[in-house]
C-alpha cells in the first residue's frame, strides 16, 4: 500500500515514500530530500546460510551517473565497479546497522541504495542511511532499529547540520554522525584540526537531529510496519558451553595470555585439539561430529569470556599492558634508495612501510562520481597481504576494508597537506601493511607522515593515528573499561574499535565502529581524551626524535618543478598549432610540461639544467614586448638600411642604422653580422605593430635588461 510522509531535516522538506515500487522486497523506500531522490530496497533469504559463523549482512550503494545527467566514461558508457566513494558510502551504511540485529540471525540479508537523483546542496549518502533505516523498520526483517543519520559541518565557528554547497566550501569539518534515539552508533569524520571539545559538541548537535528523525521513522513503522518473522536461531548450545566451560576454562584464560600473537594462536588451536579429543573420548566420533558446530562456537564464546573477564575485572590484558599503555614503538624513513620517500612504522606486532611518490599535476586521479569533485592531487592507498595475518591466500585487489582504511588515512593528511601553489606536486602514497595484529590504518598514518616528510612534502604539521577498545558489562552498559592501543584480540571480542588521527593541535580524522548498540557521550569524550595522550605522546617521543620536519629538498629522484606565469592571451602560442610548439620544447629538452587556464606554467624535469632550459623557451615564446623594454635579441637579417633582430616570443624589430651606435655607421656590416647577440630597446610600436628597436640609447649601461 502506498503511502507517503514528511518531515524536516535542517531546515528542508524530507520525504519518505513507501510501498510504490519493489513489492516483492521485503522492505523499500524512497527518500527525497530536496531534488536528491535516493531508492532503498532491502530483502532477506528465507534460510539461514549454512556453514558460517557471522551474519552475512552486504550493503551496495549504487551511483547511477544519470542522477547527475551524465554518461559514463568508460568504454563500456555503463557503470561499472562501484567508486571508492561508493563502496565508502556501503561501508557507512552497514556499520550503524549491523550492531542493530539478532547475534543469532544468520539469514543473508541485502540492502540496496540507488542514486536516482542529486542535487548537490543536499547528501543522497545521508538519504540513503536514512532510507536504509526506514526500510528496514518497516519490513518483516528482524532489526533492533530505527537509526538515523546526518552530516555536521563547522562553519565560521557554527555548527551546521547538512551544509550546503557553498557552505561545505567552507567548512573545516565533514563529519557524519549517525545513532539511535539513545546512543551514537557510528562516527566518520574529516576535519581541519577540530579540538575535542568541540568535535564532541559537533556530534551532540547532529544526535540531537538523529532522535527527531528516529522518531519520525518510529511513526512510519507503527503505521505501515509489518510483524518480524520467526528465524532459527545460532545462539550457542547452552549445554556444550557449559561443559567446555567447566573442563577447560582454566587452561584457556592462562594459554589467552600469550604475549605473542604466533604464540597465542598456537596455543588456541592445540586447545581446540584437546577439547576435540575430549568429547571424541567420551560421547565418540559420530556424536562429536554432529557438534562440531556446537563446540566450535563455544570455544569461541569462552575465549571472548576469557578475554573479557581478564580485562574488566582484573584490567589486565592478554599481552600484559595497563589500559592505558601503548605497544613497543619504533620507526625510521628512507628505508628505501630510489625512491622519493619511504618510511616504516611498527607498533607492537603491527608494522606498515608507507612509500611516496611526487608526480606531475597530469598524474592527478580523475575522478568520475555524484559531486562536483573531479580530481584529486593527493592520494592514499592501503594494501593487506595475506602474509601480514600469516595466511596463505592469493592477493584478489584491494577489498572494502582496504578502500576504507586507504580512505581514513587520506582523511587524516589532507589538511597538512601542502597547497598545489605551495607544492605543486601530484603526491601519492601507498601503505603496505606487513604485519597486522590491530590498528593497520592508524599505523598507516604515522608511517606516511613520517613518509611525506622525508619526501620532502612541507606538510604544515606532523599527524599521527592511534585507536582505543572498549570493554562494557553486559548487565550494565554503563560500566565499562577503555583500551588504549587495541591490538587484534582486544578489537575481535571488544565493543568497539575508536580510531582517531590528528596533530597535536587537533583532530583530522575520526572512525568508528562498535559491536554494541550505542556510545554515550561519557565514553566518546574518553575516547577524545585518550587518543590525544597517546597521539602527542608518538609524536613527541617516537616519530619526530627520527624527523622532526620535511626535508629541505625532494629526492633527487623526484621530477625538479620550475613555475612560472605567463599572460593567458601567450598560452596559445605556446603551445603551438595541434601542440607542435610544446611537443618541440619537450622533445629537445625532455621535460613534462602542465600549462592552466590561468597561465601558470609548471616544467617537471629530472635536472635542473633540462628544467630552466624548457622555461627559457617557454618564456621566450610568451614574451610580451613593450616600449621602453630592453631584450635580448639575436641579428637575423642585414640590410643596408639596418638589421632585424629576433627579440623572442616570434617578434622581430628593425634596428635602424641610425640607433645601432652614437657613433656613425657607414655600414651595418662593419657593426653587425647575422647570428650576433644585442641587447636592445623597443623605442616604438606602431599601429601596424611594427616593432621599432634601439642600442645607441644604451651605451651608457645605466638600463637594467628586462625579461
Amino acid at each position: 500500500m502506498y503511502r507517503k510522509f514528511e518531515t524536516e531535516l535542517a531546515g528542508r522538506k524530507l520525504t519518505v515514500e513507501t510501498g510504490r515500487v519493489a513489492e516483492l522486497a521485503n522492505g523499500d523506500a524512497i527518500i527525497h530530500y530536496g531534488d536528491t531522490v535516493v531508492m532503498v530496497n532491502v530483502t532477506a533469504s528465507k534460510e539461514p546460510r549454512e556453514g558460517i559463523d557471522f551474519f552475512p549482512l552486504s550493503v551496495d550503494y549504487e551511483e547511477k551517473l544519470y542522477a547527475v545527467g551524465k554518461i559514463p566514461g568508460s568504454f563500456q558508457k555503463r557503470e561499472g565497479k562501484p567508486a571508492d566513494k561508493a563502496i565508502l558510502t556501503s561501508r557507512a551504511i552497514d556499520r550503524p546497522i549491523r550492531p542493530l540485529f539478532p547475534k543469532d540471525f544468520r539469514n543473508d540479508v541485502c540492502v540496496v541504495a540507488t542514486v536516482l537523483s542529486v542535487e548537490q546542496d543536499n547528501s543522497p549518502e545521508v538519504c540513503a542511511m536514512i532510507g536504509a533505516s526506514v526500510a528496514l523498520s518497516i519490513s518483516d526483517i528482524p532489526f533492533g532499529g530505527p537509526t538515523a543519520a546526518v552530516n555536521v559541518g563547522y562553519v565560521d565557528g557554527q555548527i551546521v547540520i547538512n551544509p550546503t554547497v557553498a557552505q561545505r566550501e567552507h567548512s573545516r569539518l565533514k563529519l557524519t554522525v549517525a545513532g539511535t534515539m539513545e546512543k551514537v552508533t557510528m562516527i566518520e569524520a574529516g576535519a581541519d584540526e577540530i579540538p575535542n571539545d568541540t568535535m564532541l559538541d559537533c556530534i551532540k548537535a547532529g544526535h540531537e537531529e538523529i532522535k527527531k528523525l528516529c522518531k519520525f521513522i518510529e511513526e512510519i513503522k507503527e503505521e505501515v510496519g509489518k510483524p518480524k518473522f520467526e528465524y532459527v536461531s545460532f545462539a550457542t548450545d547452552k549445554d556444550v558451553y557449559a561443559e567446555i566451560k567447566e573442563n577447560f576454562k582454566e587452561r584457556m584464560y592462562q594459554d589467552v595470555q600469550a604475549v605473542d600473537k604466533e604464540v597465542r594462536d598456537a596455543n588456541m588451536d592445540k586447545l581446540a585439539e584437546d577439547i576435540q579429543a575430549y568429547f571424541v573420548e567420551k560421547y565418540g566420533e559420530e556424536e562429536t561430529e554432529a557438534k562440531s558446530t556446537e563446540i566450535a562456537n563455544s570455544i569461541h564464546d569462552l575465549e571472548k569470556e576469557c578475554v573479557r573477564e581478564m580485562i574488566f575485572k582484573e584490567h589486565k590484558r592478554p599481552d600484559g599492558r595497563r589500559i592505558d599503555e601503548i605497544r613497543p614503538l619504533s620507526c625510521e624513513v628512507g628505508v628505501l634508495p630510489r625512491v622519493h620517500g619511504s618510511a616504516i612504522f611498527t607498533r607492537g606486532q603491527t608494522q606498515v612501510l608507507s612509500v611516496v611518490t611526487l608526480g606531475t599535476k597530469s598524474e592527478e586521479q580523475e575522478l568520475d562520481g555524484l559531486d562536483e569533485e573531479e580530481s584529486k592531487r593527493y592520494m592514499h592507498q592501503y594494501n593487506f597481504p595475506s602474509y601480514s595475518v600469516g595466511e596463505a591466500r592469493p592477493s584478489r585487489g584491494p577489498g572494502r576494508r582496504e578502500i576504507g582504511h586507504g580512505a581514513l588515512a587520506e582523511k587524516a593528511l589532507v589538511p597538512v597537506i601542502p597547497s598545489e601553489d605551495e607544492f605543486p606536486y601530484t603526491i601519492r602514497v601507498v601503505s603496505e601493511v606487513l604485519s597486522s595484529n590491530g590498528s593497520t590504518s592508524q599505523a598507516s598514518i604515522c608511517g606516511s607522515t613520517l613518509a611525506l616528510m622525508d619526501a620532502g612534502v612541507p606538510i604544515k604539521k606532523p599527524v599521527a593515528g592511534i585507536s582505543t577498545g572498549l570493554v562494557t558489562d553486559k548487565n550494565d552498559p554503563s560500566r565499562y573499561i577503555m583500551l588504549t592501543d587495541i591490538q587484534g584480540i582486544e578489537d575481535f571480542f571488544g565493543d568497539m574499535d575508536f580510531k582517531v588521527g590528528g596533530t597535536k593541535d587537533g583532530i583530522t580524522a575520526i572512525q568508528v565502529d562498535i559491536k554494541i548498540d550505542g556510545l554515550t557521550y561519557d565514553i566518546i569524550k574518553e575516547a577524545f581524551e585518550r587518543t590525544k595522550v597517546a597521539r602527542d605522546y608518538i609524536l613527541d617521543n617516537i616519530m619526530l626524535p627520527v624527523i622532526s620536519e620535511p626535508r629541505k629538498e625532494v629526492s633527487k629522484y623526484a621530477p625538479k618543478i620550475m613555475m612560472a606565469n605567463i599572460c593567458k592571451d601567450k598560452i596559445k602560442d605556446v603551445i603551438g598549432p595541434g601542440g607542435k610548439m610544446i611537443n618541440k620544447i619537450i622533445d629537445e629538452t625532455g621535460v613534462k610540461i602542465d600549462i592552466n587556464d590561468d597561465g601558470k606554467v609548471c616544467v617537471y624535469a629530472n635536472d635542473s639544467e633540462s628544467g630552466k632550459k624548457a622555461m627559457d623557451m617557454i618564456l621566450d615564446i610568451a614574451k610580451i614586448i613593450e616600449v621602453g623594454g630592453i631584450y635580448n635579441g639575436k641579428v637575423t637579417r642585414i640590410m643596408p638600411f639596418g638589421a632585424f633582430v629576433d627579440i623572442g616570443g616570434g617578434n622581430e624589430g628593425l634596428l635602424h642604422i641610425s640607433k645601432i651606435s652614437s657613433k656613425r655607421v657607414e655600414k651595418v656590416e662593419d657593426v653587425l653580422s647575422v647570428g650576433d647577440e644585442v641587447t636592445v630597446k623597443v623605442s616604438e610600436i606602431d599601429n601596424q605593430g611594427r616593432i621599432n628597436l634601439n642600442m645607441k640609447d644604451l651605451e651608457a649601461g645605466n638600463t637594467e635588461e628586462k625579461e
